[in-house]
């Protein structure tokens, strides 16, 4: 049996304008389908990846954001924001779409998958990574 890596996917990029958030959540899929201890950090403008409310009627694209509720069904529970990004950006805790998973070892109880950090913390995280890769 191979080795469990700890991967970190960094998203810096808002959501939408670019290919990066769609395609780390794609990245982030398929290291979850291998078992990996896969984690997620949100910093810059890739906080607003998280928010709720979000439309793209406006600019003809598809919708990604509900894809991060289904996170928790892939063992997908680890998801980092850095707090200064949220408040550089005039963002806070209350902005973002409500994630959870249901912990097994606690009678299937929901959690909030979302853990809010400070910048010094999500360097410890990042630190903490056996593979990092940035979005």
């Amino acid at each position: 049996m191979s080795e469990v890596k700890k991967f970190l996917y960094v998203n810096r990029k808002a959501p939408y304008g670019t290919i990066y958030a769609l395609e780390s959540l794609e990245v982030v899929l398929i290291g979850a389908a291998f078992e990996q201890d896969v984690r997620l950090a949100f910093v810059d403008d890739g906080v607003f990846q998280l928010t709720k409310g979000q439309s793209t009627d406006g600019i003809g694209v598809k919708n990604f954001s509900p894809t991060f509720r289904a996170l928790g069904d892939y063992d997908v529970n680890k998801l980092y924001v850095e707090r200064e990004s949220l408040e550089e950006r005039g963002l806070s805790e209350d902005d973002l779409q409500e994630i959870t998973y249901e912990d097994e070892d606690d009678d299937w109880e929901e959690k909030p998958s979302i853990h809010i950090i400070s910048r010094a913390e999500m360097a410890d995280v990042m630190a903490d990574a056996d593979v990092v890769l940035s979005f």
